[in-house]
């Protein structure tokens, strides 16, 4: 086969913090995505590996810049990923030579804006705390919710546009959450799943945070984790309302608004470029 004759789609490796994505421009050729493509790209071996893929399409809006969508590794679709969202918008505003751009997601639009020594910052929204917004599968106190594994006990749920559970423990380090969260995220009380947060206090203003994706497992980092931890440490009275949430990649800037918008602030990184072979991805 000659390199004319290889030449496929090509992409993008980005990450935020660790957490990894694979980011293809579909606007002029949208890919044909299936369970299992997506799968087979997400092999670390085989494919190319991420936790997250992200497509770039056309917006439906047109008060907005471009559509996003998201696959995780499993090949499922969610509607939100802050550490994506950053990534995004950083290939926008470098495009376009704009400071601010709008993505269109499936869990509303969001604004982005350059903030500085390389760093972008997202609206990402008002967190959700009914249990309806979550979900949850039956009505339930968010702010203490019935729901136990192990040595976890007593989370506090918030949607960032995803569910998440988080749990306050005295040493994220020690939670054996490669052991605990698959039994977590699948519980039936999340009809659509749950993203698993561990936390610990290392100041009123900073947190150590470690989190279980769903459908990607132990990440680096989760920018709508983060968010969801600020918020549930805010309800709890445990932190003011911005801190910096440390993951295991790094830090984030998070600041929950009077209005309930959470604001979202880190790094963007470009890990390299490249050309999927057409039997990967038509």
């Amino acid at each position: 086969m000659t390199a004319a004759t290889a030449a496929g789609r090509r992409f993008l490796k980005m990450h935020g913090l660790g957490n990894d994505f694979v980011v293809l421009d579909g606007r002029a050729r949208p890919p044909a995505l299936s369970v299992a493509v997506t799968r087979a790209l997400a092999d670390r071996r085989t494919g190319v590996g991420f936790d997250q893929l992200i497509t770039i399409l056309p917006p439906k809006d047109p008060g907005s810049d471009a559509l996003m969508t998201i696959h995780n590794a499993d090949g499922s679709e969610v509607a939100a990923c802050g550490n994506a969202s950053r990534c995004v918008a950083w290939l926008l505003m470098g495009e376009s030579g704009r400071r601010q751009v709008v993505l269109e997601t499936a869990a509303g639009r969001l604004e982005a804006w350059t903030a500085g020594d390389g760093l972008v910052c997202v609206d990402m929204g008002p967190a959700g705390l009914d249990w309806r917004d979550i979900p949850l599968s039956k009505p339930a106190d968010t702010l203490h919710l019935p729901l136990a594994a192990g040595a976890l006990t007593d989370p506090v749920a918030v949607s960032m546009g995803n569910p998440h559970a988080v749990f306050f423990v005295a040493d994220a380090e020690a939670v054996d959450l490669a052991r605990l969260g698959p039994a977590l995220e699948n519980d039936p009380l999340f009809p659509e799943r749950a993203n698993i947060e561990v936390v610990h206090l290392l100041a009123a203003d900073r947190l150590r945070m470690r989190v279980w994706e769903r459908g990607a497992g132990i990440t680096p980092a989760c920018g709508t984790g983060a968010c969801a931890v600020l918020v549930a440490a805010a309800r709890r009275g445990l932190a003011g309302r911005r801190a910096e949430v440390v993951v295991d990649g790094g830090s984030l800037t998070i600041e929950w608004r009077d209005d309930g918008h959470v604001l979202m602030t880190g790094p963007v990184a470009l890990s390299f470029s490249g050309e999927l072979d057409p039997a990967l991805l038509p």
